[in-house]
């Protein structure tokens, strides 16, 4: 019987606030995401704590603001650290998760960034899968060391014949993380492979780059889609990106 298929979302936050900080988003996030009924989604910019915004604002810490609105389980990886806060990545899942591992993959002082490695067992399926949320750097001479530590980590920690899933904001509109996470890895971006190119995704009111990606092994690709329009082009910098994937037969 083929198995039951799984909807993904990757997402950078933009930690849940307007342009100029004044007003949150994230009660219409939660609602935007509610509307998606995605079974795993992949965040960055995550806001776990932010003192003067709790005082404010409802929706933090907000890995379990969302979770709560969508009914889904959390994990959290704080990447960046400051006196009133941090924040990271995290993803939500419709399924328990199994493993909750942050990785620390930052190789300066000014971006602290993470890779978050979950395990699901999506309903009616025969294997987990394992979820992998990441947020690499602006600079490509830095990502480069960073696919090497992604590639790495990979390797020592999911097994070879274990379905992944690979998402996040990758910050590479070069397009030079497929070579490195194919030939690496086996990895597959989900749009390349449906559309024949990257989606773009940012900025979000007039997407020109492709920066988002979500990347799979051993996963069949149904869909891939962009969500564009309202409400998206104003909740942050960045579109979400969505896909509705099955186990390869």
């Amino acid at each position: 019987m083929p198995s039951k298929r799984l909807s993904v979302v990757t997402f950078n936050l933009h930690k849940g606030m307007s342009p100029l900080n004044r007003r949150s988003h994230m009660q219409e996030i939660a609602s935007a995401l509610q509307q998606l009924s995605a079974d795993v989604l992949f965040l960055q910019e995550v806001q776990g704590r932010h003192a003067g915004r709790e005082q404010c604002h409802a929706g933090w810490p907000q890995h379990d603001f969302l979770a709560s609105a969508l009914a889904h389980s959390a994990s959290y990886g704080m990447n960046a650290r400051y006196d009133h806060g941090h924040h990271g990545n995290a993803v939500l899942s419709r399924f328990p998760q199994q493993l909750a591992a942050n990785h620390d993959i930052s190789v300066n002082r000014l971006e602290r960034r993470g890779i978050l490695h979950t395990v699901i067992r999506p309903q009616g399926w025969p294997q987990a899968v394992a979820c992998l949320c990441a947020h690499l750097n602006l600079l490509a001479r830095d990502r480069r060391r960073q696919y090497q530590t992604l590639q790495h980590y990979i390797r020592q920690h999911i097994p070879a014949d274990m379905p992944l899933i690979l998402a996040g904001d990758f910050n590479d509109w070069r397009g030079e993380a497929d070579s490195w996470l194919g030939h690496g890895c086996g990895l597959q971006e989900v749009f390349v492979q449906q559309q024949g190119q990257h989606a773009r995704s940012f900025p979000a009111r007039l997407p020109l780059l492709p920066l988002d990606r979500i990347y799979v092994r051993g996963l069949h690709v149904h869909q891939a889609a962009v969500c564009r329009g309202q409400p998206w082009s104003h909740l942050s910098d960045h579109l979400p990106l969505f896909a509705s994937l099955s186990l390869a037969a």
